[in-house]
């Protein structure tokens, strides 16, 4: 985790949650996002994860946004949510 910016990494060992997913290292779990902002990219997320039969995106495999590298993934992806939103909004 040496050479990571401040603001790419938090953690909050006091959340009852915490660490929400297994992991072999609880010390480089990141809490950043809790909620994964990529959920609305459906199958572009880039991340683990299966959809139920009953078509819910079921993430809990998935320890993309919490992993080193996690925080660089999801703002490469930023520009595909900002799309995802203005194709929301132009729909309405």
């Amino acid at each position: 985790m040496s050479g990571r910016r401040g603001y790419e990494f938090f953690q909050n060992k006091s959340c009852e949650f915490f660490p929400c997913h297994a992991v072999e290292n609880a010390e480089s779990f990141n809490c950043l996002f809790c909620y994964c902002p990529l959920y609305a990219l459906g199958r572009d997320c880039g991340g683990k994860y299966v959809y139920l039969e009953n078509g819910v995106k079921d993430c809990s495999h998935c320890l993309l946004p919490h992993s080193e590298g996690g925080y660089e993934h999801i703002q490469s992806k930023f520009d595909d949510i900002v799309r995802l939103m203005r194709k929301n909004e132009d729909d309405k």
